[in-house]
């Protein structure tokens, strides 16, 4: 199943439930002599409390010195590799995990959803409108979830999965 994003794409979900950040482990035991000799990136939830904040830690850990769009299509982007990240795929490591949950909860995706509807194309703004309802009502996807569904989407059973990025949140 899919749902919209706030930039008018899609997220994917799993059935009916959305699959949360915590529910598994990213990677199987067969993967673990590749997981072990795979490129690590640690970024750390005390860094950073909103979602262009988060932006700022991964150029400073993924990407150094690179200029990109600071936006959610320009980080998924990112995860393909070549971008200063390894092309064969490497492991994402997200420290302090809860606190980025609780930061890039509901209060900053109600401010992103309200700047999202301010500059959004006209034909995605009863979608942010109803993405922005849930969100004040604290239901629905948050700026975490929609980081953590980004990045899974590029790792074992995800649409991208030939891109080979592991998250583990710690």
């Amino acid at each position: 199943m899919k749902t919209a994003s706030p930039t008018g794409g899609t997220t994917a979900t799993r059935g009916s439930k959305k699959h949360h950040a915590c529910d598994c482990e990213p990677y199987e035991e067969e993967h673990s002599k590749k997981y072990q000799s795979m490129k690590k990136y640690h970024i750390d939830g005390e860094r950073f409390s909103t979602l262009e904040e988060f932006y700022e830690e991964v150029s400073r850990v993924l990407i150094p010195g690179a200029g990109w769009g600071h936006n959610l299509n320009a980080f998924n982007d990112i995860l393909r590799g070549g971008f200063g990240t390894p092309c064969e795929g490497f492991i994402l490591i997200w420290e302090n995990s809860q606190i980025s949950m609780s930061r890039l909860g509901y209060t900053e995706t109600v401010r992103q959803l309200e700047h999202s509807l301010e500059c959004c194309h006209p034909s995605n703004r009863r979608s942010v409108k109803t993405q922005l309802r849930n969100a004040q009502n604290n239901k629905g996807t948050t700026v975490f979830d929609w980081l953590v569904e980004i990045i899974r989407v590029h790792g074992v059973g995800g649409e991208e999965a030939e891109d080979n990025v592991i998250l583990k949140l710690q």
